[in-house]
Parts: structure tokens; sequence; C-alpha cells
């Protein structure tokens, strides 16, 4: 990797937040988590890559809607610590439309709607190889900090 990109990966890094290494979803050092890397696709919008496995398997040999579900609102978490603020999950709204299967790769994206005093609102989408929208995403999220 040429040093500029990994600088700018260093500095997406930074802006979305260190990542805990226990955390299930982005954590690099979690033994059986998703070690998701998001990266900033612009303003309050990040995405990022992920190959589900046999691990992730739930009914009838498609990947679990569960982690689907939050493989997006870890998408929109992300986005929202881009914009630098810290906020929890409060309602969270997932529309399966199309199962992933084990071994396939998937795109999740996230972004930040809208803001009103410590509500923010955001978005995200999962699509697959064939480019197909599997499942979407909308929640609201309570930002932790007056000032943030």
């Amino acid at each position: 990797m040429q040093g500029a990109e990994q600088q700018a990966r260093r500095d997406t890094s930074e802006a979305l937040g260190s990542p805990s290494s226990a955390c299930f979803v982005c954590g690099q050092d979690h033994p059986t988590g998703m070690r998701i890397r998001f990266q900033a696709d612009g303003e309050a919008v990040v995405r990022a890559t992920w190959r589900s496995s046999e691990a992730w398997t739930g009914l009838h040999g498609a990947v679990h809607g569960g982690i689907l579900s939050t493989l997006l609102d870890e998408a929109m978490s992300k986005a929202i610590q881009g914009m630098g603020w810290r906020a929890l999950t409060c309602d969270l709204r997932v529309r399966l439309k199309k199962s992933v299967s084990p071994g396939e790769t998937v795109e999740v994206r996230g972004w930040v709607k809208e803001r009103r005093k410590r509500r923010v609102e955001a978005e995200a989408t999962l699509h697959g190889e064939d480019g197909q929208e599997r499942a979407r995403a909308t929640a609201v999220f309570l930002i932790l900090e007056r000032g943030g």
C-alpha cells in the first residue's frame, strides 16, 4: 500500500473512532467477531464489504437476519461517529428483502439523514455482489453528549 493511501486509511479510522478490539462487529481482535473495516465515503457516509460464512447461517441456509441487522446498525453508527457524535441506537427498523448466502460478499453503506438536537436519523443499505439490494434499515439514534 502506498504512503498516501495508508495515511488516508489512518485518517478515516481516526474519524470513525478507534474501534474497541472487543467490538463484535469491528473489533479486529474479537475471536468470533465480524472484523469489518468501515471507510468514509463522503460526508456522513460510510461503506464496507463483508464476506459471510457458514458461521453466520440461520434458517434454510441463509445468513441470519439478526446478523444482517447488526451489520446495518453498525454502518449507521459509524456514519454518526464520522460526524464526531457519540450516540446510541434507540429505534431500529430493518427490511430484509432477499437472502444472503454463506460465502457471499456484500457491501453495506450507512449515512446520516438528519439531526435535530440530540436525535439523529440514519439509513443503511446492504447490496449483494449482483448489485441487488438485500436489506435496508432506518434508525433513530440519541446523542450522548449535548455538545457533540
